[in-house]
């Protein structure tokens, strides 16, 4: 039989299937979470989380120095409280963790892009990402309390922000919030498809944030459920969001792929603690290659058609990518 089609042609080389390789990753894909503790000279491993650690304002900024050598663009803070209420009052303080961070990695490294997550979970007593009344999320009464925090972030200096409470209007509140304070230049970047996802448990662990009493299934969205995730993401978009996200990023592949295909808004994707702590767990069992994984996981992402990819990963990956 004479074949006229081989595809294997194009396989043959290393330099050949680089010429025709449809995807690529960047350092500039890459955001860099990261968790700022209060305190100084703290640096605390997560347990759950090889490689990943809570950092007091003056070591983040050590850290950020090497990411930014690595040519990684942004980072992503979290911030953990020096206490806790009931309304997660230090979350919007101007002498809060992140707001100190943000006018630190300003000040020394202008050129790195800093987004700050906007929530109240890792700074309620109860650890849910709002307000409670009469033992559940009041969705309206949390939304002035979420887009004070974004105000205070703002004012630090953040270039971006980040809510991920899942509360109904609350990027329509930030933006009006933030455009009658003078921040109609900091642009959104809406955790607009986050689910309720049971790959959060590391990062429950590193933010210090799981609920007190049942779970967050009531505002973050149901696993099956993929049609919903595109009207989420058009609610943000009509109040204002600039980039659209989808968290977590592997299980949801085929999510990412009908965000990219329906709004013209970048699309971000949260490659979240249990999929970073699954790859690093089987690495360090000798059962898989973590270097190769972990590019073909970040790939995968990419391809769905994520424009920026949050990982645990980013450092990791920047220098391999680099070489």
């Amino acid at each position: 039989m004479e074949l006229l089609f081989r595809p294997r042609r194009l396989r043959k080389t290393d330099a050949l299937r680089r010429m025709v390789r449809e995807t690529h990753l960047r350092r500039e894909d890459f955001i860099y979470p990261m968790f700022v503790a209060p305190g100084k000279g703290v640096r605390e491993a997560v347990p759950s989380m090889p490689g990943v650690f809570r950092l007091s304002v003056d070591q983040l900024v050590l850290e950020a120095q090497e990411l930014v050598r690595l040519g990684l663009p942004a980072v992503l803070l979290f911030g953990l409280p020096l206490r806790k209420d009931d309304t997660g009052s230090e979350a919007a303080s101007p002498k809060g963790t992140v707001q100190q961070a943000v006018r630190q990695l300003k000040k020394l490294l202008p050129e790195l892009v800093v987004i700050t997550d906007v929530c109240l979970c890792g700074y309620t007593s109860h650890g849910h990402c709002g307000l409670i009344h009469q033992g559940a999320v009041d969705n309206d009464a949390t939304l002035e309390v979420l887009a004070q925090v974004a105000v205070s972030h703002a004012e630090a200096g953040a270039d971006l922000v980040a809510p991920s409470d899942m509360m109904d209007g609350r990027i329509g509140a930030i933006r009006e919030a933030l455009d009658e304070r003078g921040f109609e230049m900091v642009p959104i970047l809406s955790y607009a498809v986050k689910y309720a996802s049971s790959f959060y448990g590391p990062f429950r662990d590193a933010a210090e944030c799981a609920p007190a009493f049942g779970d967050r299934r009531s505002y973050q969205m149901d696993p099956a459920n993929a049609r919903e995730a595109l009207k989420e993401a058009a609610l943000d978009v009509e109040e204002g969001a600039d980039i659209l996200m989808v968290k977590p990023a592997l299980p949801y592949l085929d999510v990412i792929a009908q965000l990219a295909a329906e709004f013209d808004q970048p699309i971000a994707a949260y490659q979240v603690s249990g999929e970073y702590a699954m790859i690093k767990a089987a690495a360090q069992n000798g059962w898989l290659d973590e270097n190769a994984v972990m590019l073909e996981s970040l790939l995968a992402i990419k391809r769905a058609g994520a424009d920026l990819i949050l990982t645990y990963f980013a450092k990791q990956a920047a220098a391999l990518l680099g070489k």
